[in-house]
């Protein structure tokens, strides 16, 4: 009977946790891809020209994600979140865009949360208030690019049809 408990200890698991054990859970880590784009870009970063030619891509290629978003920024649709994909292209390389990323991520943090605490009366007026500052910066932008008065013309479409 005792060698039956013992055959039986042997092959129920160990429920215990070793002390030294440093295994994170699978929520805790990052995901496998981004280790492998970190050691990639170790690896280029090793070379003294992968450096400054990593540099040179990282820089160029966040300035023209951040330049498409800027034009699209007085247009309906996702100018500000190309902007924010571009200086986050610029923070692999660059300290300064990875704080700046960082602070705009807090404040974006920041005003959602303040924003969802408010009444409905007040989410709406901040909706308003957001759609007739896109409606100036656009009239504004065809204003300026075209020469374009939007309204007067609007205005006079409506009195001659």
């Amino acid at each position: 009977m005792a060698a039956n408990q013992a055959r039986s200890d042997t092959r129920t698991p160990s429920l215990e946790v070793q002390v030294g054990d440093t295994t994170e859970p699978d929520s805790l880590r990052k995901p496998r891809w981004r280790d492998r784009i970190g050691t990639t870009l170790d690896v280029i970063r090793a070379n003294p020209t992968g450096r400054i030619a990593l540099k040179v891509f990282v820089g160029l290629a966040g300035l023209l994600v951040v330049a498409v978003g800027a034009l699209l920024i007085p247009l309906p649709g996702p100018g500000w979140l190309i902007v924010l994909g571009g200086l986050g292209i610029w923070a692999i390389e660059f300290s300064w865009a990875r704080k700046l990323l960082q602070f705009t991520r807090r404040n974006l943090q920041i005003w959602t949360r303040w924003v969802t605490r408010q009444s409905w009366s007040v989410r709406i007026m901040l909706g308003l208030v957001g759609m007739v500052f896109v409606g100036v910066v656009v009239w504004l932008s065809v204003l300026v690019s075209f020469d374009l008065n939007l309204v007067t013309t609007v205005l006079d479409y409506f009195a001659t049809h």
